[in-house]
């Protein structure tokens, strides 16, 4: 294999260079790979562009709002790798349900505020800006670990009840309270279900324009491209701030793991979508689900779409899935203009 020179741009959020230099170590064939990490997005466009890089992965949420930048640098996005771990998790000696009444909770997502609050009444879910400006305290972080290990402080010094931190953030805090994970699943149809954030944990990997299709599907997984195109085609055009307003999943599902859900659910119009007439079924491909939903501020309105598509189909299909869904939205503004408070 020839000498490939790969950056890794990282955030504490979404360590990239850790996940790639895991990935490095697992391939045996991609011994000729030469790394570099950097410390800003213009920097690696101006080392693929300048040829002293080949591909350049980042977290997909650094790049939005800035393809015409990376256009105009001759580079584009080649693939993506799989989310491993797009789940918050809730730090606290309960679990969301045993809360006591008029707990505090900090979490700086707007999403994920609004699905506490959809989850649990009664309980305090507050921005740590909030928190700050209420108590009057002077507070400054330097980056994420510093404002996470921060609340972990008021935690255990009993000032809030919990907070909410991505779990790879939770790994390098030193953090001794019970932990609590936010699926996207539901035990039971019809309980609390937390859809991750837009891009959480998505990697992108970016080469310059005609860079060989062999060499970067070695870096690249099918499931990650997925979640990549259709994340684009849904959000790249939106603003960031309604952006941390919608919780959105996609992935790549097995039809007998959804028959199951289907069957535990009592889900008939899903057992029924892959099944004829006869009961036979009728596609043995993997299957892309994509689930979005936004949620009031009060957590008491929800909106949301569910599919799920055959893999040949999925880029015809999310055309009409983003038509719904916008149709979807207008309706529900129609009807409240307020669904979505400032």
């Amino acid at each position: 294999m020839v000498r490939i020179q790969f950056g890794t741009l990282s955030i504490p959020s979404c360590p990239v260079d850790e996940y790639m230099q895991k990935f490095f170590d697992s391939e045996e064939s991609l011994d000729e790979v030469e790394r570099k990490d950097l410390d800003s997005f213009s920097e690696g466009l101006k080392e693929l562009e300048d040829g002293n890089l080949d591909l350049l992965a980042m977290p997909a949420q650094m790049l939005h709002g800035k393809h015409l930048q990376m256009y105009n640098s001759g580079c584009e996005v080649i693939g993506a790798r799989t989310p491993r771990t797009p789940n918050m998790i809730l730090v606290s000696e309960n679990k969301l349900q045993y809360q006591p009444r008029s707990a505090i909770i900090l979490t700086d997502s707007k999403l994920i505020r609004s699905q506490l609050r959809r989850a649990r009444r009664g309980i305090r879910v507050l921005s740590s800006k909030a928190f700050i400006e209420i108590n009057k305290i002077t507070e400054k972080f330097e980056n994420e670990l510093e404002k996470y290990s921060w609340m972990e402080r008021l935690r255990l010094n009993g000032e809030i009840d919990g907070f909410v931190i991505p779990r790879v953030i939770y790994s390098q805090i030193e953090i001794n309270g019970r932990r609590h994970t936010l699926l996207p699943d539901p035990h039971n149809l019809g309980d609390n279900h937390f859809l991750p954030k837009p891009y959480s944990d998505l990697v992108v990997i970016i080469g310059r324009k005609n860079f060989p299709n062999s060499i970067g599907k070695l870096f690249t997984e099918t499931e990650g491209d997925t979640i990549w195109k259709i994340h684009d085609y849904f959000l790249g055009s939106m603003k960031e701030d309604d952006i941390d307003e919608i919780g959105f999943l996609v992935r790549h599902r097995k039809l007998s793991t959804l028959m199951l859900q289907a069957e535990k659910d009592r889900d008939l119009l899903m057992e029924q979508a892959f099944h004829d007439y006869e009961g036979e079924v009728t596609t043995s491909e993997v299957l892309v689900e994509i689930k979005i939903e936004r949620i009031s501020n009060d957590g008491k309105k929800t909106i949301s779409l569910h599919r799920v598509i055959p893999y040949s189909e999925y880029q015809v299909a999310i055309v009409s899935a983003e038509k719904d869904w916008r149709k979807i939205l207008q309706n529900a503004f129609d009807v409240d203009p307020k669904f979505i408070n400032d």
